[in-house]
């Protein structure tokens, strides 16, 4: 650089050196500053790279470097517009195109820009809105103004607005954290439809896939512990607290079968002592040897007696009501055998009845019909002949088949009873409606133990009215289960021998119990009678056909069957 030194006006004063810059001078030292600012990125401002480069085009000579350079900054003002308005940054990127504007208003590049300064206008305006409802909580709703309506509708014009995408992000961030925490209060139905909306949100990002395998595994921890919860309950017999504890798990479990499962255990425990209907079950005797063997029986409802219109009905068989078993219990599968009572009678030396009297009925096949006959009792078959064990056991009188229960009941500890009626009724019906356990006419298949026109007696005697063209093969009591069981996996329910029931007698069901439990007056001398036996016509082998009798009498045609209260 040229200097010229001024002179001094005295030889006293001090002097001050002066520079004089030429225009060209200024003009590559501005140039020069200009690049290093663009460099930097510098581009607003007196020291902006914009403003230096402008400088430098108005000084004479060299224009045409400086306009160049100043384009360059523009374009570069219009990068980083762009830029800011992407991020949401939307004040930087209208003040960025307010300066490309001015230095280059009919730039393609500067116009597009300002227009999408423009339109960015309203789309910060729904940004801002939209910060302002997640802030509020209005992440998914009210429809139409809430954060996720408004960031989609500006992805909508710009997909790919980076400031909508964040806000996406958060919006899905939030919804994972409200079904974590649904999820710790239980609920997770809320927890699964918090997560379902934000992997609807389509963020690229696996949150709320992460998020729904852990609540997955929460759910199941919380159900496995609500489970063994129930179970201790059941354990300790608190069926109210398993209820109130099903209660909650129903809407945690996973497993809908577990549910059931549980659902199931729960009723059984409740009404079946842990059993399931269907369940056989034996009771050991403390003297030695077992009990009968019981099946439980299902609980339910059914009509109790005879409709009015079937045929043959007995007035004492109404008027039918509606029965409903509330209280579980297990009924023996068959008659009580001879070898059964036996048991009870070595254990005890229990005298029953006709050992008392000396004396039984027996069927007398030279005559015919049923006579007396010294010497017979409970030992012996409907001929008088010593009885197979495997007999049901028959000339016991109501009072032995209450001795033989009560001893059953000291022996296991359990509740051994006679049915009620009601019970023995339902037990027998099995879920049928009609006449017969089988329908409405004459059985098509051996199904038990009564009169049929082909059934003979020793001496070729026949049945004067019985079911036509039906044979059981036996004239007497058959071995218990010589016949198919019914739907309940009872034996001989229809026939074989009438059996003893708890209920007093009465001329209808006028006032009967419609829970199922038995009907007693204090000092009641009838007793009831249920079921066919091996000797009944057609029309007492109808489900709803009773009978009374003392309680001290004694018949070939008749024994019993107990029940355990559960």
């Amino acid at each position: 650089m040229r200097r010229r030194l001024v002179d001094a006006t005295s030889q006293e004063e001090e002097w001050t050196p002066s520079f004089d810059i030429t225009p060209e001078e200024e003009r590559r030292e501005l140039m020069q500053r200009a690049e290093q600012a663009l460099s930097q990125g510098r581009l607003e401002g007196d020291t902006g790279a914009v403003a230096i480069f402008a400088r430098a085009s108005r000084l004479p000579g060299g224009a045409s470097e400086a306009e160049a350079g100043l384009s360059r900054a523009v374009a570069a003002v219009v990068r980083q517009a762009e830029a800011a308005l992407a991020d949401g940054r939307f004040d930087q990127g209208a003040r960025l195109a307010g300066l490309a504007r001015q230095h280059r208003p009919n730039d393609s590049a500067v116009a597009a820009l300002t227009a999408a300064v423009g339109a960015g206008r309203e789309q910060a305006q729904r940004l801002a809105e939209a910060a302002r409802q997640v802030e509020a909580g209005n992440l998914i709703s009210p429809q139409g103004v809430s954060a996720l309506d408004l960031y989609r509708e500006v992805l909508a014009s710009d997909p790919d607005n980076a400031a909508a995408r964040a806000g996406l992000s958060t919006i899905e961030q939030a919804l994972i954290a409200q079904a974590e925490a649904a999820a710790e209060r239980d609920d997770f139905v809320e927890a699964d439809r918090l997560l379902s909306e934000a992997a609807a949100l389509e963020t690229g990002t696996n949150l709320a896939q992460n998020a729904s395998v852990l609540l997955i595994e929460k759910r199941q921890r919380r159900a496995d512990s609500l489970s063994d919860s129930i179970l201790t309950a059941l354990d300790g017999g608190d069926f109210d607290r398993a209820d109130a504890l099903f209660a909650s798990l129903e809407p945690v479990a996973v497993d809908g079968a577990v549910l059931d499962d549980l659902r199931r255990r729960i009723d059984n425990a409740r009404n079946y002592a842990s059993f399931s209907p269907g369940d056989r079950l034996v009771d050991p005797i403390a003297s030695g040897g077992q009990g009968p063997e019981l099946v439980v029986i299902p609980l339910g409802s059914f009509e109790m007696g005879s409709p009015n219109r079937e045929k043959d009905r007995a007035a004492n068989e109404g008027p039918r009501f509606k029965v409903t078993i509330a209280r579980g219990f297990a009924m023996a599968r068959a008659e009580t055998t001879v070898a059964q009572f036996q048991q009870f009678v070595n254990a005890t030396g229990y005298v029953a009845r006709a050992q008392q009297v000396g004396k039984a009925t027996v069927y007398d096949e030279a005559s015919g019909t049923l006579t007396e006959k010294s010497g017979v009792n409970w030992r012996h078959d409907h001929l008088g002949e010593p009885a197979s064990p495997d007999l049901p056991v028959i000339n016991v009188s109501w009072q032995d088949a209450r001795a033989y229960t009560e001893w059953l009941s000291r022996e296991t500890g359990q509740r051994y009873r006679l049915p009620s009626e009601a019970e023995f009724e339902y037990a027998l019906r099995a879920g049928t409606e009609t006449a017969f356990p089988w329908g409405d006419g004459n059985p098509t298949e051996m199904v038990g133990n009564f009169t049929g026109d082909g059934d003979r007696s020793q001496t070729r005697r026949n049945w004067s009215n019985a079911f036509s063209r039906y044979t059981d093969g036996h004239w007497g009591p058959a071995p218990v289960g010589s016949f198919p069981a019914n739907p309940f996996g009872l034996h001989d329910m229809e026939g074989n021998v009438s059996e003893w029931v708890e209920d007093c007698w009465h001329d209808s069901y006028q006032r009967a119990p419609t829970d199922g439990s038995a009907w007693v007056n204090p000092g009641c001398e009838l007793r009831v009678l249920r079921g066919a036996s091996w000797a009944s016509a057609p029309d007492q082998v109808r489900s709803a056909f009773r009978l009374s009798a003392p309680a001290a009498a004694v018949n070939p045609r008749l024994g019993f069957r107990v029940v355990r209260e559960l």
